[in-house]
């Protein structure tokens, strides 16, 4: 008889979902960052439950029997450290489970501020009646930057409600059965000019890494929008914040930042163009459901010797089919 996985838990203040099945069929060893490495001696898989916890590498020494990580979150930069990287073991991520909650956040941002719910509810506030001019989806150009998972079904939702979405990726193409022409990513800021929307939903890597730099601000349409679902860093945020003051952007959605959390001496705290949200747009009622049945669904492919889905690449980083 095959002996049970080890698996090594590391989890913060949400419960594990999923735990009392998983206890059905696996060794469980349930650790905080503390006592990750004690967790970590002997285990076959790595569950990261507590995908924003810091601790891997620090404990790295002590996975002497690791073949298998798991990251229930789409971005897994925080975890590729060259020791990780250089290593056998392999590492999955939650690709597709925050799809449409990401989408559906975009497309409530793109509503933001074309319909200005900002001054709504300002204007609430203090019981003052004053119509205001707002401006239609159905027509306005969308870049997404990022052709994923996620990338997709963004596009999807937002030419669903009439807007002309293209893409920016690792290579220009035309043809792309979501985005009909996709840019390359090096074009960003000869691009960018031509869109009333630019929304980020790439992965972080040394190539994104502030890939909406200066240039591509400066390119970009004082009119235009920008949203951010992918990860902080993937703008240069004191740039971005500059051209916020300077009117050079009519707004920002923003729910990733280079820190977290906001710091509360950040500026973009207080800017009215401006929409601040604490990194929850993947979050939807159903996830952490559809989080623990990924897992478990892999951990049998695992115990059968079959293909893990959501591979990552680790030189990539990011599952590249």
């Amino acid at each position: 008889m095959q002996p049970q996985p080890v698996i090594a838990v590391l989890t913060g203040n949400e419960p594990v979902h999923g735990l009392a099945a998983l206890e059905q069929v696996a060794e469980v060893r349930i650790t905080g960052a503390a006592g990750l490495p004690e967790a970590l001696a002997g285990a076959d898989i790595l569950y990261l439950w507590d995908f924003f916890a810091d601790g891997v590498r620090q404990a790295w020494p002590a996975a002497d029997s690791l073949q298998w990580i798991h990251v229930p979150a789409a971005g897994v930069d925080k975890l590729l450290f060259p020791e990780l990287v250089a290593s056998d073991v392999v590492l999955t991520n939650a690709r597709g489970i925050f799809d449409r909650a990401m989408a559906e956040h975009v497309l409530g941002a793109v509503l933001h501020f074309a319909k200005d719910f900002g001054r709504a509810a300002a204007q609430q506030q203090q019981r003052q009646w004053q119509r205001y001019p707002t401006t239609d989806l159905a027509g306005a150009s969308v870049l997404v930057a990022g052709t994923g998972s996620i990338g997709r079904c963004t596009a999807a939702l937002l030419t669903a409600v009439g807007m002309r979405v293209q893409g920016l990726g690792r290579t220009a193409r035309t043809g792309d059965p979501d985005f009909g022409t996709v840019h390359a990513s090096e074009d960003f800021a000869a691009v960018a000019g031509d869109f009333d929307y630019v929304v980020l939903a790439a992965p972080l890597t040394p190539a994104t890494r502030k890939m909406l730099g200066r240039d591509v601000l400066a390119a970009m349409k004082p009119t235009a929008v920008l949203v951010n679902v992918g990860r902080g860093a993937l703008a240069d945020e004191s740039a971005l914040e500059d051209a916020l003051r300077a009117g050079k952007l009519a707004g920002a959605a923003l729910d990733v930042f280079e820190t977290e959390p906001l710091p509360g001496h950040s500026g973009l705290w207080e800017l009215p163009n401006v929409l601040v949200t604490p990194h929850l747009s993947g979050d939807a009622n159903k996830q952490l459901p559809a989080l623990a049945q990924q897992f478990a669904d892999n951990l049998d492919a695992w115990k059968a010797g079959r293909p893990l889905m959501n591979v990552v690449d680790k030189n990539l980083g990011f599952v590249a089919s």
